[in-house]
C-alpha cells in the first residue's frame, strides 16, 4: 500500500486526485445500477404503480436514443493509491463523481464543463468532501464509435417495430423519449459515424478532508484550462497535482494560505477555533434560488427532522442547499441519513422510513406531479429550480419568525439581493414572469417572485410579508426604505485583500447571515446549561441505561419560554440532534475536551449571560438582533489581507524523458510513479508534529483523569448518536438484491426499536410521579409536551405504514390502508358474506359498562373511522389519520384496531412489498404488543384536542328498585356539566329513563344537575344513580344519588347536584372469549341509599371523623401540588363520596340532638338558628369584639344568600353550597370557630359532640387553615343562582 505519509494525516490540503470516465479497454457497458433501477420501476408499473418519473414510462430501452442512455463510468486513476487515515472508497467516489454514469454528446450538443461538490458520509457519521469538474473529450476509439453506431441501428429497428407508421409513409427519423411518434430526425439526438464527432464525459476530482470549495474549484478549472488551451502550461500537469496533493498544507485554524494554480494563485482561509466552523458554499445562491420565506420553512423542517427531498437539474445546487441548511443549524448537527446527491442506484432509499435529507437529480422534463414518492405525510419537497416548496402538515412556526426574517432580509438587501430570491432565465422563469405579482402573493405554496436583482425595492413593493415587516419596524423607528445598500468592497482602501471583489462579497454575506442564525440559537438557549441533568452515576452505567435516562429537564425549560415558542420548542427538544447536543455537553466538561462547535457556542452563551447580569433588562423575550456580524467579517478580511502561509511553488519532478507531454483537448494519462508517493519530509509536517504530540499528551492526561480513554469516549459519543436510529447512512456501493434486503431489514429493526423507545417514553411521562418512584425518568410533562409526544407517535405510525408500499395513494399511508379496509368490509357486508360481526370486532360489553344497565357499546374499527369522517373540521387525510389514532388511544383500542386492520392478510399483501415492516410477522407482533401498553394509562388526547366537535351523549337514570318510580307524575329535567362547558336544561319525557342527545364536546364530565317540576299527585322520585356515556370515546361516568327528590321527602329537595366519577375500563390483555365473568370492583359507597333519617347513618367516632377530614383536605392539597396535567376533578374532592362536604357533614352530625321521633332535623336547621342568633346580636350591638363581628357578618351574609336562591336544592344541598363557598373564600375555619362558641350549639348538641370539644375544634381549624394558600375555583353548577 502506497501512501502519502501516515503521520501527516490532518495536515494535507487534499488526500486524492481522481480521474473518472470511459474505460476504452472494457468498452461500452450499460450501467447495471441504472438497469436495476429501471427493472424495479418496470416491476412497479406491472404491479399497478405509476413509475417513478415519466422518462421511464414508455420503456427505457426503446424510447431512449443511445446518446441518452446511461453507461458505466469507471475510476480510471487515483493518486495516491491509498492513504491510511482516509481509505479510498471506489464505489462511492465513482458514483458521486458521475452520479448518472457516462454521458455521450455530438458536436451539435452544448458541452460546457460542469462543477459540483459532493460529500461521502460514512456509517459512523464522519465525512469526506469531493469536488468534481465534468467536461467532454472527443472519442478517439474506433471501437466505441462503431459500438454507438450499432446501437443506433438496433434502436432504429426496434423503434420501427414499435412505432410502425399507420399511413405507410417512411420515417427516417429517430425520436427522443419526450417527442411524439413519427417525429422527424432530430439532429440533437442522433449519431452518424460518417458525419458526427462523438464526445464522452470525463471527470477530474479532488478528495479533501475539509470543504474548501472555492479553492478546489479554482484548482480543477485551471487544470482543465491547461489541457484545452492551445499553449502548453508552464510545467507538466503532474507538477501541479503533486504540489496540491503533497506540498500544500491545510491552513491552521485562524490562518490563511496561498498556493499556486496553473495560471493564478489560489487563496483559502480557515476560521479560528473561536469562530463559526468553516463553510465555503455561497449562501447567496441559496437565497437567490429559494427566497427568504422558503429558506426559513426548509430550515424549520430540518430542525424538526422531517424527511427532506431536494430536487434540481444541477448537482451543485443540491449540494449548496443541503450544506447551507445544515450549516445554519449551528450548534446542532443533522443526525440522520444525509445524501445531498442521491445516485440513481439508491432511489429505493426514498422509501426509507427514517428522517433523511437527500437530493434528487431531475432531468428537466418532469414536473412535481410526475414524481411518485413513497410517503408524503412528513415530507418537505423542495423544487430548487422552480422556487417551489411543499411542506408537511402541522409545521409550527419558528420563534420570532417575523423579526428573524426581517433581520435576514435587511442583510440581503444591503448586499443588493431581493429577499424574494431571483430565478435564472429559464422556461420556468419565463412562466413566472408572465404571472401577475398579485397572483403570486396569493399563491400559498410559493413565497417567491422572479425579478431583477438590480431593483430589489420595486420587486418588494407588492409583497405582503415585507409590508408586514415594514409596519413592524416602523414602530421601532427603523424604515426599510432608508436601508443603505452596502458599499462596494473595492471602495474600502484601508485593507488590500488578496482575492477578487466577488469572492470577498461571498465571504462577507456568508458570515453575516450565519452570525444572525447562530445568534438566534444563542438567545433561545442562553440558559440551557441550567437544565442539563448531569448523571449521578459513573459514565459507564450512564451509557448502559442511556435510553431510560433523561438528559434535559424539558418541562422546566419549556415553562420558562414565552407561549408562542412552545409549539416549535416542545417538538425540537424531542429531536435526535438536540439529544446528541446535550449528550455531548454531558460527556465533555473541560474546554479541551469539548466538541469544537459546542466550545464556540458555550463561549457565546457565556458572553450573553455576562451581558444579562450587567443589564438585567435585556433578559426579556424581546427580539435581540445580532451584533457579532461585523466583528466576524473583519476577522476574515484581516486573514485575506495578510496571508499567513504560502505553500511551496510547483516545480519540475523527477520524470523520465518524454513523460509529461499531452495532446490539446485531452486530459493526459498521468505518470503514476511520480504521483503515488509524497516527499520524504516537509517543513510544515515537521513543524506541526510537536504541537500535535503536545495536544495528544494533554488529551491523554485529561481522559486518564476522567478514567475514559479516547477510544471509549469516541465509542460512547457514537453510541449516543446512533441512539435514535439503527441505520445512520446508506453505504454507496454496487447494490445487489441481498444488500437492498439487508438495508430494509435494518429499517425494520430501527422502526421496532423506535417504537419501543417511544411507547416507553410516553408511558413514563404519562405515569408521572408514580413512574419516578419506580425509578423511570424525571418528573412529568406539560400538556404541550403530551401533544408533541402523541404527534411524534403519529409520525412514527405514518413511517411504518409507508415502508415498502406498492402503491402510493394520498398523503397518509395509514388512512389509505384504513379506507381500503373499510371498502373491503362494506363490500363483504353488501354481499352478505359476513354479518355485522365483520364490522364490529365483538359485541361483548366493554368492561367500563359493567356497573351500569346500558346496552353495550360495540367495539368497532369501522365505527371509529366513521366518527372521524363525520368531523367536518378535519379536511386532510393526514389530519384524519391523526384524529383516528388519538381516538383509538383514548379508547385504549389502538393496538386492537391495528391488529384487526392487519388481520386482512390479502389486503396487506396487495398493498405492501414482501420486505415491508407490516409483512414481517414477528416484528409486527412485537410492535402491536408495545402499543398494547397504552391501555395501562388514561389519555384524553381526542377529547382535549377536538373541543368543538358534536358528540352524542347517552343518559341512563336508575331509580330505586325497592321504592319504584312507576307512579311518578312530575316532569323531570337534567343538565350535564363538563370541563369544557355544560348543556342547557334537558327535559326528560315522563317515564323515559334512557335517552340520547347531541351537543358540543363537554370534555371530561364533572357534575349532573337533576330535578323535577313537582307536578301531579305523586311528585316524589327516589334516584339511585345516573350514568352518562360519551358516544364517540366510550367514556362512561357514574353519578351516585340515593336520595329523594320531592317536597316533604328527605330534606325537601326538588333538584340535586350529583358528582360523577369515570368508570375505569380494564386493559384488555387477552381477547379470546372467556366464559368466566370478569372480576368486578366493589360497588362504590353511595352517600344514602335509603330514604331514612340521616341519624340512621353509621356513626363514626371523633377519631374517625378527624381522619376523614384530614384525608379530604390532604386530597385537595395534593391536587394543587400536582402538575396541571395530572390533576383530577376538584369538584370530586369537594363534593364526592369522600370529599370535604361529606367529612364536615359527619363532624356536624356528631352528637346532634334529634328533638322528636318522627321529624328529621338537618344541619342546615342548626345553621339557620345560628344565623338568626348573630343577626339579633348585631341589632342589639352586643358583639364581643371586631373579629367576631366580621366573621358573624360574613356567615350571616352567605346563609341569607343561599336561602334566597330560587333553586330548590334542599337543606343538604344548601349545606354543600355553604361549604364550597367557604372553601373558595377561605372562611371555613373562621365559621367553625364562630359556631363552636355559639349558644345555639349548647342547645342542639350533646356534651360529647365534637363541636363542643375545644381541643378537637382547634385541631379541625388548623387542618382547614392549610387550604388558605390555594386558589379554589368552583364549577358553575355548584354555585348557580348565588351572586357573592
Amino acid at each position: 500500500m502506497s501512501g502519502g505519509g501516515g503521520g501527516s494525516a490532518p495536515s494535507r490540503f487534499a488526500d486524492y486526485f481522481v480521474i473518472c470516465g470511459l474505460d476504452t479497454e472494457t468498452g461500452l457497458e450499460p450501467d447495471e445500477l441504472s438497469a436495476l433501477c429501471q427493472y424495479i420501476q418496470a416491476s412497479k408499473a406491472r404491479d399497478g404503480a405509476r413509475p417513478f418519473t415519466s422518462s421511464t414510462a414508455e420503456g427505457e430501452n426503446f424510447e431512449q436514443t443511445p446518446l441518452r442512455r446511461t453507461f458505466k463510468s469507471k475510476v480510471l486513476a487515483r493518486y495516491p493509491e491509498n492513504v491510511d487515515w482516509n481509505p479510498f472508497d471506489q464505489d462511492a467516489v465513482g458514483m458521486l463523481c458521475m452520479p448518472k454514469g457516462l454521458a455521450f454528446k455530438t458536436q451539435a450538443d452544448p458541452r460546457e464543463p460542469q462543477f459540483h461538490a459532493f460529500i461521502i458520509t460514512r456509517e459512523d457519521g464522519s465525512r469526506t468532501f469531493g469536488f468534481a469538474l465534468t467536461f467532454y473529450e472527443e472519442v478517439t476509439s474506433k471501437q466505441i464509435c462503431s459500438a454507438m453506431q450499432t446501437l443506433y441501428h438496433m434502436h432504429n429497428a426496434e423503434y420501427d417495430v414499435f412505432h410502425a407508421p399507420p399511413d405507410g409513409q417512411d420515417h427516417s427519423g429517430l425520436r427522443d423519449g419526450g417527442g411524439a411518434p413519427g417525429t422527424k430526425l432530430q439532429r440533437l439526438n442522433s449519431y452518424d459515424i460518417s458525419r458526427d464527432t462523438l464526445y464522452v464525459s470525463k471527470c477530474i476530482c479532488l478528495i479533501t478532508p475539509m470543504a474548501f470549495m472555492k479553492a478546489c474549484r479554482s484548482v480543477l478549472e485551471q487544470l482543465h484550462r491547461a489541457v484545452t488551451s492551445p499553449q502548453p502550461p508552464p510545467l507538466p500537469l503532474e507538477s501541479y497535482i503533486y504540489n496540491v496533493l503533497y506540498e500544500v498544507p491545510l491552513p491552521p485554524p485562524g490562518r490563511s494560505l496561498k498556493f499556486s494554480g496553473v495560471y493564478a494563485p489560489i487563496v483559502c482561509q480557515r476560521p479560528s477555533t473561536s469562530e463559526l466552523p468553516l463553510f465555503d458554499f455561497p449562501v447567496r445562491e441559496v437565497f437567490e434560488l429559494l427566497g427568504v420565506e422558503n429558506v426559513f420553512q426548509l430550515f424549520t423542517c430540518a430542525l424538526l427532522e422531517f424527511q427532506i427531498l431536494l430536487y434540481s437539474q444541477h448537482y451543485q445546487r443540491l449540494m449548496a442547499v443541503a450544506e447551507t441548511i445544515t450549516a445554519l443549524m449551528f450548534p446542532f448537527q443533522w443526525q440522520h441519513v444525509y445524501v445531498p446527491i442521491l445516485p440513481a442506484s439508491l432511489l429505493h432509499f426514498l422509501d426509507a422510513p427514517v428522517p433523511y435529507l437527500m437530493g434528487l437529480h431531475s432531468n428537466g422534463l418532469d414536473d412535481r406531479s410526475k414524481l411518485e414518492l413513497p410517503q408524503e405525510a412528513n415530507l418537505c419537497f423542495v423544487d430548487i429550480d422552480n422556487h417551489f416548496i411543499e411542506l408537511p402538515e402541522d409545521l409550527p412556526q419558528f420563534p420570532n419568525k417575523l423579526e428573524f426574517v426581517q433581520e435576514v432580509s435587511e442583510i440581503l438587501m444591503a448586499f443588493g439581493l431581493p429577499p424574494e430570491g431571483t430565478l435564472p432565465c429559464s422556461e420556468s422563469a419565463a412562466k413566472l414572469k408572465r404571472l401577475r405579482a398579485s397572483e403570486l402573493v396569493s399563491d400559498k405554496r410559493n413565497g417567491n417572485v422572479a425579478g431583477s436583482p438590480l431593483q430589489p425595492y420595486e420587486l418588494l413593493k407588492e409583497n405582503e410579508t415585507i409590508a408586514r415587516l415594514q409596519a413592524l419596524v416602523r414602530r421601532t423607528g427603523v424604515s426599510l426604505e432608508k436601508l443603505e445598500v452596502r458599499e462596494d468592497p473595492s471602495n474600502n482602501k484601508s485593507l488590500k485583500v488578496q482575492c477578487d471583489e466577488e469572492e470577498l462579497r461571498i465571504y462577507q454575506l456568508n458570515i453575516q447571515i450565519r452570525e444572525v442564525f447562530a445568534n438566534r440559537f444563542t438567545q433561545m438557549f442562553a440558559d440551557y446549561e441550567v437544565f442539563v441533568i448531569q448523571p449521578s452515576q459513573d459514565k459507564e452505567s450512564w451509557f448502559t441505561n442511556r435510553e431510560q435516562m433523561q438528559n434535559f429537564d424539558k418541562a422546566s425549560f419549556l415553562s420558562d419560554q414565552p407561549e408562542p415558542y412552545l409549539p416549535f420548542l416542545s417538538r425540537f427538544l424531542e429531536t435526535q440532534m438536540f439529544a446528541s447536543f446535550i449528550d455531548n455537553k454531558i460527556m465533555c466538561h473541560d474546554d479541551d475536551d469539548k466538541d469544537p462547535a459546542l466550545r464556540v457556542f458555550d463561549a457565546r452563551v457565556d458572553k450573553i449571560r455576562l451581558l444579562n447580569v450587567r443589564t438585567p433588562t435585556l433578559r426579556t423575550s424581546m427580539y435581540q438582533k445580532c451584533t457579532t456580524g461585523d466583528e466576524a467579517e473583519k476577522a476574515i478580511e484581516l486573514r485575506l489581507a495578510k496571508i499567513d502561509h504560502t505553500a511551496v511553488h510547483p516545480h519540475l519532478l523527477d520524470m523520465k524523458i518524454g513523460q509529461g507531454k499531452y495532446e490539446p483537448g485531452f486530459f493526459p494519462k498521468l505518470q503514476s510513479d511520480v504521483l503515488s508517493t509524497g516527499p520524504a519530509s516537509n517543513k510544515w509536517t515537521k513543524r506541526n508534529a510537536p504541537a500535535q504530540w503536545r495536544r495528544k499528551d494533554r488529551q491523554k492526561q485529561h481522559t486518564e483523569h476522567l478514567r475514559l480513554d479516547n477510544d471509549q469516549r469516541e465509542k460512547y459519543i457514537q453510541e449516543a448518536r446512533n441512539m435514535g436510529s439503527t441505520i445512520r447512512q446508506p453505504k454507496l456501493s454496487n447494490l445487489s438484491p441481498s444488500v437492498i434486503a439487508q438495508t430494509n431489514w435494518k429499517f425494520v429493526e430501527g422502526l421496532l426499536k423506535e417504537c419501543r423507545n417511544k411507547t416507553k417514553r410516553m408511558l413514563v411521562e404519562k405515569m408521572g410521579r408514580e413512574a419516578v418512584e419506580l425509578g423511570h425518568g424525571e418528573v412529568s410533562i406539560t400538556g404541550v409536551e403530551e401533544n408533541t409526544l402523541i404527534a411524534s407517535l403519529c409520525d412514527l405510525l405514518e413511517r411504518i405504514w409507508s415502508h415498502g408500499l406498492q402503491v402510493k395513494q394520498g398523503k397518509s399511508a395509514l388512512w389509505s390502508h384504513l379506507l381500503h379496509y373499510q371498502e373491503n368490509q362494506q363490500r363483504k357486508l353488501a354481499s352478505g358474506s359476513v354479518g355485522p360481526s365483520g364490522i364490529f370486532l365483538d359485541s361483548e360489553r366493554r368492561k367500563s359498562d359493567a356497573g351500569s344497565a346500558m346496552s353495550p357499546l360495540r367495539v368497532s374499527l369501522i365505527q371509529d373511522m366513521r366518527h372521524i369522517q363525520n368531523i367536518g373540521e378535519i379536511k386532510t387525510d393526514v389530519g384524519k389519520a391523526r384524529a383516528w389514532v388519538r381516538l383509538s388511544m383514548e379508547k385504549k383500542l389502538l393496538s386492537r384496531h391495528l391488529k384487526q386492520l392487519l388481520s386482512d392478510h390479502e389486503l396487506t399483501k396487495k398493498l405492501y412489498k414482501r420486505y415491508a415492516f407490516l409483512r414481517c410477522d414477528d416484528e409486527k407482533e412485537q410492535f402491536l404488543y408495545h402499543l398494547l401498553s397504552f391501555s395501562a394509562v388514561d389519555y384524553f388526547c381526542f377529547t382535549n384536542v377536538f373541543t368543538t366537535v358534536l358528540i352524542p351523549y347517552h343518559i341512563l337514570i336508575v331509580p330505586s328498585k325497592k321504592l319504584g318510580g312507576s307512579m311518578f307524575t312530575a316532569n323531570p329535567w337534567i343538565c350535564i356539566s363538563g370541563e369544557l362547558g355544560e348543556t342547557q336544561i334537558l327535559q326528560i319525557p315522563r317515564n323515559v329513563l334512557e335517552m340520547t342527545f347531541e351537543c358540543q364536546n363537554l370534555g371530561k364530565l364533572t357534575t349532573v344537575q337533576i330535578g323535577h317540576d313537582n307536578a301531579g299527585l305523586y311528585a316524589r322520585w327516589l334516584v339511585e344513580h345516573v350514568t352518562v356515556r360519551n358516544g364517540v370515546t366510550g367514556h362512561t361516568y357514574k353519578f351516585p344519588c340515593g336520595r329523594w327528590l320531592g317536597k316533604g321527602m328527605d330534606d325537601g329537595s326538588l333538584e340535586r347536584v350529583l358528582v360523577g366519577e369515570l368508570l375505569m375500563s380494564q386493559p384488555e390483555v387477552d381477547e379470546r372469549p372467556c366464559r368466566t365473568p370478569p372480576l368486578q370492583p366493589s360497588p362504590s359507597v353511595i352517600r344514602r341509599l335509603v330514604p331514612v333519617s340521616p341519624n340512621s347513618k353509621p356513626k363514626l367516632n371523633t377519631g374517625q371523623i378527624q381522619e376523614s377530614i384530614g384525608e379530604a383536605v390532604n386530597g385537595i392539597v395534593k391536587h394543587f401540588h400536582k402538575p396541571e396535567k395530572e390533576r383530577g376533578s376538584l369538584t370530586l374532592l369537594l363534593c364526592g363520596e369522600c370529599g370535604l362536604v361529606s367529612a364536615l357533614e359527619q363532624a356536624f352530625q356528631h352528637g346532634f340532638k334529634s328533638p322528636r321521633l318522627f321529624k328529621n332535623v338537618f344541619i342546615w336547621d342548626f345553621l339557620e338558628k345560628a344565623q338568626t342568633y348573630y343577626e339579633t346580636l348585631e341589632q342589639n350591638e352586643l358583639v364581643p369584639e371586631e373579629n367576631w363581628h366580621t366573621r358573624a357578618r360574613s356567615f350571616c351574609r352567605f346563609v341569607t344568600a343561599i336561602n334566597s336562591t330560587p333553586r330548590n336544592i334542599g337543606k343538604d344541598g344548601k349545606f354543600q353550597m355553604l361549604v364550597c363557598l367557604g372553601a373558595r373564600d377561605h372562611l371555613l375555619h373562621h365559621w367553625i370557630a364562630l359556631l363552636a362558641d355559639c349558644p345555639i350549639t349548647a342547645h342542639m348538641y350533646e356534651d360529647v359532640a365534637l363541636i363542643k370539644d375545644h381541643t378537637l375544634v382547634n385541631s379541625l381549624i388548623r387542618v382547614l387553615q392549610t387550604l388558605q394558600e390555594f386558589n379554589i375555583t368552583l364549577e358553575t353548577s355548584l354555585v348557580k343562582g348565588i351572586d357573592i
